[in-house]
This record gives C-alpha cells, structure tokens and sequence, in this order.
C-alpha cells in the first residue's frame, strides 16, 4: 500500500510539471483556455483520472478556474506565482530540494567571477556605497550582484531559483554588513578567489565549488 501511494504522488508530481512545461510551450497567459482534459491526458500519456486530480489542485491553489460550458482557464495572478505554488508539489521531494539550493549558489558564484571579469572598481565603489547607505537584505545585494554579472539568461535562471529557494520555507540569511563590505572589497580587488573564499563563509559551505 506504502508503494502505491508513493508510485501515485510520484505521477500526481510529474503531471503538475509537464502542466507547467505545456503553458509555458503553449505559450498561454492569463485569461487563455487550456487543453481539454482528454487532450491534456494523451499529451502527457496518462490517465483521465491522474490528470483530473492535477486540474482539480491547480484549481485549489488558484492557477486555473474551470467555466461551465467552456472550459478551464488559466487565471490572472501576479509575479511568480506560478513558480512559488507549483513549488509545493515539486520540492516535495528532497533531493529536489537539494539540488535547488545548491544550484542558486552555484549560480551566485559564477554571478560573482562574471562581475570580476567584467565591472571595474567604478561599479564596486557604487556598490559599497549601496551597503553603506541602507540596511540590506541578501537577495537584494545578490540582484545587484547578477546585474553586474551583466548575463541576462544567468540573471533569469538565478530568478527563478530564488522563487523555488523561497518556496523551501528556508531561513532567509542574516548577514552582517560587514560581510557584504567585505565582500565588495575583494570584488574590488579583482580577487576572485578570496571573493569565492568569503561567499563560502556567507554561505557557510563546507566543500569547493
């Protein structure tokens, strides 16, 4: 019985994600219609009543609504919604959570080398003065920080990171600004590997990356 019920939470998982996948290819926005439950079930091979519970929690949770007579839609929400309430279903399994974690931070190391690489002490002067002057919170130094890594698609992928990590109910980091000057001052220094060194300590990680 313990083996059905993970066997069914497992397809009840996957068919949120591929739900997700079939917005997004499909290109759909809020107010749009979509596939039926008969398409949605051959599109994803599987079953009425496995995509008919999916619908039915994407509906709890707010994303679609279902009018009578003309389908089901997805509805109007705000930001990252979507990735936030998706969230509850997919980390619920662990090593999902893992892997998320440990890919934002191997995202912000590399934000971290491309700002070396290519800001110059200008750039980092009016980022110390940004700590300097405000009292200030991690994911806004970060965004900062994947601004000046100046790689568009590597400033979405940490973005959307940063919604999933959120979704993890994990404490936020606090950190001295001390910590965040310290940090900038290496930058400044074009010294990536005591900037990595000390992203280590703010992180408290115990291996190299």
């Amino acid at each position: 019985m313990v083996g059905q019920n993970e066997s069914s939470t497992k397809v009840y998982i996957e068919i949120v994600k591929q739900l997700r996948m079939i917005i997004e290819k499909d290109g759909l926005k809020p107010g749009d219609k979509i596939p039926s439950e008969r398409e949605l079930s051959e599109r994803l091979n599987a079953g009425r009543s496995s995509v008919r519970e999916a619908l039915r929690a994407l509906e709890l949770l707010g994303l679609i609504e279902t009018r009578r007579g003309e389908g089901t839609f997805i509805r109007d929400f705000r930001g990252n919604q979507l990735v936030q309430l998706l969230s509850t279903f997919i980390l619920q399994d662990q090593k999902a959570v893992r892997d998320v974690i440990e890919t934002k931070y191997l995202v912000e190391m590399d934000c971290l080398r491309l700002a070396v690489l290519k800001r110059d002490k200008n750039d980092f002067q009016r980022l110390k003065a940004w700590v300097n002057e405000h009292n200030v919170e991690d994911n806004d130094f970060f965004i900062r920080i994947a601004d000046l890594a100046d790689n568009h698609l590597i400033y979405r992928i940490w973005q959307i990171l940063v919604d999933y990590y959120q979704a993890t109910n994990r404490e936020e980091f606090k950190t001295n600004k001390e910590d965040y000057l310290e940090l900038v001052e290496f930058l400044e220094q074009g010294d990536i590997d005591r900037v990595l060194i000390k992203y280590r300590r703010l992180r408290n990680l115990s291996y190299e990356s």
